[in-house]
């Protein structure tokens, strides 16, 4: 084999190599980047220190006092540490002034944020463009999700207990997995199996759906095929430089 033709397989080799290493990194931008959900907050602090803190426990363990300022917030986030916060003003002497106290019964002021249009499912817009308020009455045992429920219906829960919609929004999905480009991420190798919200802060989980048809490859790395390849031509240029070697040898013999 000349050198020509050991440059040529060379240069195969090279332009598979590049192609393996140009599958990866589009992989790697196709990770998704958070999941869509509502994430639940405690208001805490008094007067103008007060401040929103992420849950310890989820709506439906939580028992807030009389007095006690709750907010949601829809929102496409990767984890609690980057969960948007509810916004706007959240006072509960504000929230509360047309409830008044009554024995027997505990008042919670509920802040809900439907979040924005690019957070919103697709064919879907948030109800509210800016957050809504309820001074929800209820039982002094109640839950935060009793509270919920009280002022916000229609609401939807997924098989795990995940709080799925918040007055009917929206109105399909639960802790979807969400791509970088904001949509439904198809790379994950299965359905989105939101993990149970006992203390607040656990995200949502993707697992592979069985029977799918996928052999355990979660789709976010090259195939097999393109590894082979590329060993498959790593070899054939080693076996050419191996001959052209033993070539020039024999004539300089």
């Amino acid at each position: 084999m000349t050198r020509r033709r050991v440059a040529v397989v060379l240069a195969a080799l090279s332009l598979v190599l590049t192609g393996a290493a140009g599958v990866v990194g589009s992989a790697g931008s196709a990770q998704a980047a958070g999941y869509r959900y509502w994430s639940f907050w405690d208001r805490a602090g008094d007067g103008a220190g007060d401040h929103w803190t992420y849950a310890t426990q989820g709506p439906s363990l939580a028992r807030p006092a009389d007095g006690d300022v709750q907010g949601f917030r829809f929102a496409v986030s990767a984890d609690s540490q980057d969960a948007s916060q509810p916004r706007g003003a959240a006072s509960f002497t504000a929230i509360c002034a047309g409830t008044p106290a009554r024995a027997g019964t505990k008042r919670v002021a509920l802040v809900l944020d439907f979040g924005t249009a690019a957070d919103a499912p697709g064919g879907e817009s948030p109800p509210s463009p800016s957050p809504r308020t309820a001074c929800a009455r209820v039982s002094p045992a109640a839950t935060t999700a009793e509270a919920l429920a009280a002022v916000a219906k229609p609401l939807r829960y997924d098989a795990n207990a995940l709080l799925c919609a918040i007055a009917g929004y929206p109105e399909k999905g639960c802790g979807e997995q969400v791509a970088t480009d904001g949509s439904a991420d198809a790379s994950a190798g299965g359905t989105t199996k939101p993990a149970q919200p006992t203390d607040g802060t656990k995200q949502p989980t993707t697992q592979p759906e069985a029977g799918d048809g996928d052999s355990g490859d979660s789709g976010g790395g090259p195939s097999l095929g393109v590894y082979g390849g590329a060993a498959a031509v790593a070899v054939l240029a080693a076996a050419a430089v191996w001959q052209a070697r033993r070539r020039g040898s024999r004539r300089n013999g």
